[in-house]
């Protein structure tokens, strides 16, 4: 059982105040302030070489930021424990490497370390199987998670980090690899968790699904944040077309009346 009934709703789950980061003398992230809610989905975009992951490792905490700070349910980052934040947060990557032949289900029991010797680790095995059940790789328990494709890597990836059962997620391009059904299948994931009371950070390149799924998104241009709201007030053609460098319509779903976002085609 996720550990969501004993979070803290008053404070933000996530909180990045004026962070910037430089790499080699260049700002990567440049005062950057962005907050998630817990039962709350963040949707970071932005073009090649915004700042997004740069962002969202900062968020993780595996990136210390050059200024500014970040909190996790109201205390500072540099304040948790190396385990307590283990099982506070998951974190998907965009690696999906694994050097050893571990079958799939090995790799999504992988997500349970953080319980070990805990009363909670009476539920690995409920965690391990409900994680396979989501993703849609519970067919693929015991193949060999290197004989995998990418697609199968990347929701294997995601078992792993949903048995983890924390109250924070974080997410790093997790449609990618994915089809069609796969990538609707993963944010419908995240919005489940969402409305479970967790908080859910994704990076995303498809604008149309990040409107679709987030409550909030915060939209990145050169380490610098170029917009942070909710997707009818800060997806428009305007600020698209001058972040992104191409002109787009923003249609309305007629089904839903989120955002569409369709590129002008020459």
């Amino acid at each position: 059982m996720s550990s969501a009934s004993r979070m803290d709703t008053s404070v933000p789950a996530l909180r990045a105040a004026d962070v910037s980061v430089e790499l080699g003398h260049k700002a990567i992230l440049s005062g950057v302030t962005v907050e998630v809610q817990h039962g709350e989905v963040l949707a970071l975009v932005g073009p090649n070489g915004a700042g997004k992951s740069t962002l969202l490792s900062v968020l993780t905490g595996d990136r210390a930021a050059g200024q500014g700070r970040v909190q996790v349910d109201g205390e500072d980052l540099a304040h948790w424990h190396h385990g307590d934040l283990a099982r506070r947060r998951a974190v998907l990557t965009q690696e999906n490497q694994v050097s050893f032949p571990f079958t799939v289900r090995d790799v999504v029991a992988m997500g349970r370390a953080p319980w070990q010797g805990r009363p909670e680790a009476d539920g690995d095995e409920v965690a391990v199987d409900a994680a396979l059940a989501a993703t849609d790789v519970a067919h693929l328990s015991e193949r060999s998670f290197p004989s995998l494709s990418g697609g199968e890597k990347a929701r294997v990836s995601l078992a792993r980090v949903l048995a983890q059962q924390t109250d924070i997620v974080l997410l790093d391009e997790p449609t990618a690899a994915l089809d069609l059904r796969h990538q609707e299948d993963v944010m419908g994931i995240a919005r489940e968790r969402a409305s479970a009371g967790c908080a859910v950070v994704v990076v995303l390149h498809d604008l149309s699904l990040a409107a679709a799924y987030a409550d909030s998104i915060a939209i990145l241009d050169g380490g610098e944040l170029a917009a942070f709201g909710v997707p009818s007030d800060v997806m428009t053609a305007e600020l698209l077309e001058r972040v992104y460098g191409i002109a787009v319509r923003v249609l309305d779903d007629p089904v839903g009346g989120s955002p569409v976002i369709v590129p002008v085609r020459r």
